[in-house]
């Protein structure tokens, strides 16, 4: 990215040629457009290292491209530029991200004024990190996406069981995304064409006999060639099922020195349940654990991860977007405010057809409170009440 490279959004074009103007004389790569569409556009297809929006545009405003802006690029400062009277959205930028606000009618040696500092102060946080721009926190893993400290231990936990061949168990609740992290795993530990083999516990291992449990499970295993071998809901097998699995993960491992018996997939394991509370109920053997016990990752609840909404939301915008639908581009502010008091029963899952639904109603650019399934619109109201 540019450091200089600027990005100036207002519908009055006047504005807009004395800004351009100004700002190349003084050295600025500087690109203008007149609606926040178009700017959303724009900031999609490269990054920017600033962006002055007016906050009153006729398709989309300001403070939505602020949100749509914060997670496309999470390093573009966005200085919101505020007519008279506006200045409560102003704060509520501030609050939302924005890096500063410039108030009209601006003198352009303000504007300048600001483009400097952020500037000036961009070098000296690069100067304190060695000469690079610091990058905090780390957005995504793979397909995982989120900032939040919850999602940078995942991220953290995936890298460690990418350099270790040993079993793997994820735990979260249902929606969390527990089967995209083991694919994670999966794809960044070797060739991504490598077969991945989904078990459900529930319906393809329970209730087999030892015998029955063993020639199943290496079937399994032999189907996942190089691959992954991905148990979903290991609590669900059987006692007799989990003792066989224990003793076939132990043979394995204690073969690993001779090529001709190593176990060439890994295996990984998922749960629902917490591993203290499978354990104390006695639903995940205590001989079999041990043998994950080098990697567990946990994934968190949407709810304790409300700092990655913002970003989640317009990941799956983008996604949704991609099929060639009639495009939805950001989030009303009080649809954020709304999605951020809302519970998440069904985590991301949840959070997924809730885009996915305003899609098929044919929303036209923005979600609104309007927009939210019945049950999401009620707790926001409950919400702004209580």
């Amino acid at each position: 990215m540019d450091e200089k490279e600027i990005l100036f959004v207002d519908d009055d074009r006047a504005i807009l040629e004395l800004v351009r103007e100004y700002l190349e004389d003084g050295g600025y790569r500087v690109e203008c457009v007149d609606n926040g569409l178009a700017a959303l556009e724009r900031i999609r297809e490269r990054p920017f290292a600033v962006v002055f929006t007016d906050i009153k545009m006729p398709d989309i405003d300001g403070l939505e491209l602020l949100s749509a802006i914060k997670a496309l690029r999470p390093e573009t400062e966005v200085v919101m530029v505020t007519g008279h009277g506006t200045m409560e959205s102003a704060i509520r930028a501030m609050k939302a991200g924005s890096c500063d606000y410039l108030q009209k009618p601006f003198k352009l040696p303000v504007l300048r004024e600001i483009i400097e500092r952020i500037f000036g102060d961009r070098r000296r946080r690069g100067e304190a990190e060695g000469g690079e721009l610091r990058a905090e926190k780390r957005h995504r893993c793979g397909r995982l996406v989120g900032v939040s400290p919850r999602m940078q231990e995942v991220y953290a936990g995936i890298e460690r069981a990418c350099r270790v061949s040993g079993p793997v168990l994820i735990e979260g609740e249902s929606g969390t995304g527990k089967e995209l992290a083991a694919r994670v795993i999966h794809e960044k530990s070797g060739p991504a064409d490598r077969p991945f083999v989904v078990v459900a516990c529930r319906s393809g291992l329970r209730g087999l006999e030892a015998e029955a449990a063993q020639e199943r499970l290496t079937e399994l295993w032999a189907a996942a060639g190089e691959g992954t071998l991905y148990l979903d809901e290991l609590c669900d097998l059987s006692p007799i099922a989990q003792e066989t699995l224990a003793r076939m993960i132990r043979t394995r491992l204690a073969a690993a020195s001779e090529p001709a018996l190593r176990p060439s997939a890994r295996l990984i394991g998922a749960t629902q349940k917490t591993v203290r509370e499978a354990l104390a109920r006695g639903e995940l053997d205590a001989a079999l654990f041990p043998l994950f016990a080098g990697a567990v990752i946990r994934m968190p609840p949407l709810r304790e991860r409300r700092e990655d909404l913002c970003l989640l939301v317009h990941h799956f915008l983008e996604r949704f977007n991609a099929r060639g639908a009639k495009p939805v581009y950001t989030v009303d502010p009080e649809v954020m405010d709304i999605l951020h008091g809302y519970r998440w029963p069904g985590n991301l899952i949840q959070l997924e057809n809730v885009i996915e639904r305003a899609f098929a109603l044919g929303v036209e650019a923005v979600i609104r409170p309007e927009d939210l399934p019945p049950e999401i619109q009620t707790a926001g109201a409950v919400s702004r009440f209580s």
